[in-house]
Parts: C-alpha cells; sequence; structure tokens
C-alpha cells in the first residue's frame, strides 16, 4: 500500500476513534448495522408532472398512493366494515378535519378515542416490520416518541400484567385530554411507514394554480429527491435573476390563467405591467392585453439570448425579423405565413433590431426582476429545489430523469457542442448539471441563459421538443404548430436503447429502469406507460386537470417495494371536502410492472452499499484497536 493510502487510512481511523472510543461501542455499531442488511427494502414511490395541481397531490401525499387503505384493508378485513375502514383511513389521511367532524357530532366519547388509538396502534406494528428500532424511533414524531414506544413495545395477548400496563397507558392518554395529539401523531408515524423515500421527476410549476403550495408541503417530507424538469429550470432562473426567464413565467402564467401563484403565492405583482399592456392594447381584453405585452417582451429578449449563444442552435425561434410588417406575414422555412394580428405598438418596425426593448419594456422587466429575486418564498423554494434536486439521478440501480437522452435517429447518442468542447449521453447530462449549479451559486451569465435554453431547447435534456410558441401565437394556420420531438421519445420503445442508455450511466441493465415523465401517456389512445420491455417507465399521466381529458386517467404513481415494482394509475382523485363528507378515496388500478420471487433486502440498495463501506471502516478500526494500533480511549 502506498504511503498516501496508509496516511488516508490512519485518518479515517483515527476520526472513526472520536466516534468509537472502545470496542464494545465499535461492537454494539456493527451488531446494528450488519443486521439492518437483512431487512426488506423500504418503500419508494415516484411521481412526475405534477404542475401546480394542489389538491390532487395533497390527497396522494396523504393517502400515501393508495398504499394505506391496502394496509388497512389488510390489517382489518376481518375486524372492521368496508364503511369502517373508509372512515378509518379518512381519519389517518386528515386527522385535524376528521377529529373537529367527530367532535362536532359528539362521537369522541373515552372510549371511541381508546379504540381508534388501539387500532391506529395495530396498524402501526403491521407496518414496522421493515424498521429497525432505531428507524422506527426516528419516524416517530418526537415529542411523542417515549410514549409511542412503550406502546408499541408492549404485549398484552400475552400477560395478564402485560395487559393491565398496556390498558393504564391508554386510559391515562384519555384522562388527560392528550387522545387527540396522540391520535395525530400516530397518523404522521403511519405516512412515515407507508413510504419511506419519494421521488418527483421534474415539473412542479405551471398549469396549475398553487405550485407554491406543493413545495411547502413538500419541504414538511422526511426523504425527498427531485429531478428538474424543463418547467422548474424556467422558474429557477427567474427566482435567479434570468430576465428571459421572468418573461417566460410571467407569460406562462397568463396564459394558463394562474397568477394568484405569483401575486398571492410569491408577492409578485403585476400592476406595472397592467399599467403598460392597458395603455398599448386599450382594445383587447384586459388579460389578453397583458399576455400579448409580456409574450412580445419574451420573444426580444430570447431574441437576444439566442444570437448570443449559438450553441444552443435555437435560431428556428427568431421569427421577429422573419415579419413582413407591409404585409401582415412571417416567412418560415421559405415560405409566407399570415399573421393574426398587425399590431406590434412595441416592435421598431424601421429597425434592423427588432429585438431591442423600448425603454418602457425595460422598465417593466426590471421591475419584475426586482420582485422576483426580493420573494422570500420562492428563493426559499429554489433554494429547497437545489438542495434536494439534480438533472438526472441514480437510485438504487435505476436512472432518474425529466425528459430524455438526445439521440440521433439510429440510436446513438446525438454530439452536442458547447464551448468548443463535444458532449453525448452522460456526459452531456453532467455538463447540463454543472450549467444549472453555476447559474445558482454564481449567477453567471451563460448559467443564467442555459436555465432558459433547459426550458424550451430542442437538444435540451429538459425538454427535447421544438417548441412552436411564436406559432401559436401569432399565426392561425396549425400546420406550423407541430413540435418535433427528440427520437428518445420513440426509440426507448425498443429495448435494446434502454439497456444502452442504462449501460451508459453505469446501471445494471438485468436490473435496472429508466424512470422519466415529460410527456403525458395518452391512456386513452391505448397508450401503455411501460416501454422496452419494461425497462423504461414513462409516469406522465397528466395529473393536472387540464390533461385529464387527453390521458384519460388523473396521474401515475410508481411503487418500489421489496417485491418488485408496481404502477398506480389513478382515476380519480376526490377533493379534501368530499373525502371528508363521504370518506371517499382515491380511484385507482394497479397494474404490476415487474413482480419478483424473493425479497430485495436493504443489502441489495445503495444504502446497503453505504453499509457495508461502513462496516469495513469499523471492523479495521476493531482491529486497530485488537492488534494496539491504536489504543481505545474508554
Amino acid at each position: 500500500m502506498s504511503e498516501k493510502k496508509l496516511t488516508a487510512s490512519a485518518k479515517i481511523l483515527n476520526l472513526l476513534a472520536e466516534k468509537y472510543p472502545s470496542k464494545e461501542s465499535i461492537y454494539e455499531k456493527i451488531i446494528h448495522l450488519q443486521s439492518q442488511l437483512k431487512l426488506p427494502k423500504y418503500t419508494e414511490h415516484f411521481m412526475s408532472d405534477i404542475h401546480g395541481e394542489y389538491d390532487g397531490f395533497f390527497h396522494i401525499i396523504n393517502n400515501c398512493s393508495g398504499v394505506i387503505r391496502e394496509k388497512v384493508d389488510k390489517v382489518f378485513s376481518l375486524k372492521l366494515t368496508s364503511e369502517e375502514r373508509a372512515e378509518f383511513c379518512t381519519l389517518i389521511y386528515y386527522p385535524d378535519e376528521k377529529l373537529e367532524q367527530i367532535d362536532e357530532s359528539n362521537r369522541n366519547s373515552s372510549e371511541w378515542l381508546i379504540k381508534i388509538i388501539s387500532q391506529l396502534l395495530e396498524l402501526s406494528k403491521a407496518m414496522s416490520y421493515k424498521y429497525s428500532a432505531s428507524q422506527l424511533r426516528n419516524c416517530i414524531p418526537h415529542r411523542y416518541e417515549s410514549v409511542i414506544v412503550e406502546l408499541m413495545s408492549t404485549r398484552p395477548e400475552s400477560d395478564g400484567s402485560q395487559l393491565a400496563y398496556h390498558s393504564e397507558l391508554l386510559k391515562t392518554i384519555v384522562d388527560i385530554d392528550s387522545a387527540t395529539d396522540f391520535i395525530k401523531a400516530f397518523t404522521v408515524l403511519i405516512k412515515r411507514l407507508a413510504v419511506a423515500h419519494l421521488h418527483f421527476v421534474g415539473d412542479f410549476f405551471d398549469r396549475g394554480g398553487r405550485p407554491d403550495s406543493i413545495l411547502n408541503l413538500l419541504m414538511q417530507q422526511r426523504s425527498v429527491d427531485i429531478q428538474w424538469g424543463n418547467h422548474d429550470m424556467l422558474w429557477i432562473g427567474a427566482a435567479l435573476g434570468s430576465e428571459v426567464c421572468i418573461a417566460g413565467v410571467v407569460r406562462n402564467s397568463l396564459h394558463y390563467g394562474n397568477t394568484d401563484v405569483l401575486e398571492r403565492g410569491y408577492g409578485i405583482s403585476l400592476r406595472p405591467l397592467t399599467i403598460f399592456a392597458n395603455e398599448i392594447y386599450p382594445d383587447a381584453e384586459p388579460i389578453k392585453s397583458i399576455e400579448r405585452a409580456i409574450t412580445v417582451i419574451m420573444f426580444k429578449l430570447e431574441g437576444q439570448l439566442i444570437k448570443r449563444n449559438p450553441d444552443f442552435q435555437m435560431n428556428n425561434r427568431l421569427l421577429l425579423d422573419k415579419i413582413d410588417f407591409k404585409t401582415n406575414t412571417v416567412t418560415i422555412d421559405g415560405k409566407k405565413y399570415p399573421l393574426n394580428t398587425d399590431h406590434f405598438p412595441t416592435i421598431d418596425k424601421d429597425s434592423k433590431n427588432p429585438y431591442k426593448l423600448t425603454t418602457d419594456e425595460h422598465k417593466i422587466i426590471d421591475d419584475l426582476k426586482q420582485y422576483f429575486q426580493e420573494s422570500a418564498l420562492l428563493q426559499q423554494h429554489v433554494d429547497y429545489l437545489y438542495k434536494n434536486g439534480n438533472i438526472y439521478n441514480r437510485y438504487n440501480g435505476n436512472l432518474l430523469f425529466h425528459a430524455c437522452v438526445p439521440m440521433n435517429e439510429d440510436g446513438t447518442f446525438r454530439e452536442l457542442k458547447f464551448g468548443g468542447e463535444i458532449y453525448s449521453g452522460r456526459d452531456y447530462f453532467d455538463y447540463s448539471q454543472q450549467r444549472a449549479r453555476a447559474a445558482y451559486f454564481n449567477r453567471e451569465p451563460y448559467g443564467l441563459d442555459f436555465m432558459y435554453f433547459l426550458w424550451c431547447g430542442r437538444i435540451s435534456v429538459t425538454a427535447g421538443r421544438e417548441m412552436k410558441t411564436f406559432e401559436r401565437t401569432f399565426i392561425d394556420d396549425q400546420s406550423t404548430w407541430v413540435e418535433t420531438s427528440d427520437p428518445y421519445f420513440k426509440l426507448i420503445d425498443n429495448e435494446e436503447i434502454c439497456i444502452k442508455i442504462l449501460n451508459e450511466f453505469d446501471l445494471d441493465p438485468e436490473k435496472g429502469h429508466i424512470i422519466n415523465g415529460h410527456v403525458p401517456v395518452q391512456v386513452r389512445k391505448g397508450e401503455n406507460p411501460v416501454k422496452g420491455n419494461g425497462k423504461a417507465l414513462v409516469i406522465d399521466g397528466g395529473f393536472n386537470k387540464t390533461y385529464h381529458k387527453k390521458t384519460g386517467i388523473s396521474g401515475y404513481t410508481l411503487i418500489s417495494n421489496s417485491r418488485g415494482l408496481r404502477l398506480l394509475q389513478h382515476q380519480k382523485i376526490a377533493d379534501v371536502r368530499t373525502a371528508l363528507k363521504e370518506n371517499r378515496d382515491i380511484e385507482s388500478v394497479s397494474n404490476a410492472v415487474e413482480i419478483q420471487n424473493y425479497r430485495t433486502t436493504i443489502g441489495d440498495t445503495d444504502l446497503g452499499l453505504k453499509i457495508k463501506e461502513d462496516l469495513k471502516d469499523l471492523q479495521n478500526l476493531l482491529n486497530a484497536y485488537k492488534n494496539g494500533i491504536l489504543k481505545p480511549t474508554k
């Protein structure tokens, strides 16, 4: 072994010795870690393309995508009627609201409270088998930990004294008026036991009205990772100060009719823009005039960005300079198309630079920029997205990303040049991630431009299609609206292509899967979210209401547990009011994607690999103590 490696090993041993100063402390840790490797793998949930649909997301998070209902049915199928089980589930999902409802109906007797706590305890015990004692403690709300651990440890069925002790614990909880607090604590525990880790494969923003509320709720979850989507990149770029991203965010919010998220959610005022728009478009509907004003500003800023970044290959979006104002037409690919308006008051028609902002437009964008950068909640959300997010993730053998791996029609990885360097496949993902992080940490101009490219670039890993924003806004001929997509979206039907991609990211194609969203699966037309003979899963099921007619469903949740993969296809999601009033739940169809005849254990996961590395270091420290290389301090 080299001298450098010896030095490094000695440093590791000395650091470990500070934490484990005796052989006995090492024995204890090794026993816990080694045995943990044999526990069943924890449950992971994957979701994608929430698009601001807070009500549905709120219900999915609270019922853990139907897992809690499955557990309740399994534990209480012979003890409770279907109506009783439905009400019990609603109590778990919405304890505050349901307890208030129970209180108003005078049903909260001491007997009822003891019965409910007993049932919650029984369900918690049944769901805790995947967890070690220390992990279980970490799932319990801290303030109630000691009592709940005591309840979980009692065995009233085996001994009279234990029964008396158990009964007194429950009776005392009720007698001192702490029952509702413990009921709520148990519901938190049950939700944490149901889902150990959440994966979100991009796009929290746009279309739906309250992505801010979704992120507030998500920040309360214990274990989350995020793969950024193109809509997320646009909002993050705006929060970081990219003027063109700001214009894009405001334009989208107006277009989708959800300006509440700007004004009420993030405190971003549209008043100066509204006054400006009403002055230059006095004959248009107020909302349409505001959207038109910010859209023109966006196209101007976008044109400036495209010209200074030829590597983005976005010249097809440079159309303001292709307008013939005399004939009111625009030339695209050598063909002229009539425009649906001749009113462009902020474009200097005699100028050779239609992409130059007017003085008033400069003031509007400067004002909006200040609002975006000073929004404390938006900045907090962006910090969270960066702390927990990436362009892609390799997790327990699976590859997670939002949109696509840019490819050629023949199935080879597309080579792309940025800054004189060629990137493709995984290297291109790493480069994109580097640029996105540089935008966040350094606010560098090129990084901020790259955020807009990630939003709508045809060769972007988070977009992967040629957006036709100008055409859809100003041209009625729908033949110009067709948005060409990357070959990836068709190629993943081929198992060999999926294997190639998994190999590119150093993942085992026998066990791994590609998991992405971005493109809504049109179940209504017979499309299948499972691609490449099960190697790829597209889990965008149109969660947002605007997609429901297109997809025919209300979204997907992919569930990975110790027995394999299941895809839940949500048919209808009850709103909170209906759920409370009628004890309604999500109507979902469960489809097995991959069922194993064996249990995956913690030892087979990424956590297992880390535990094995820790065990190796601990064993080396133990040997150092035994051989006298290091002296225990206790």
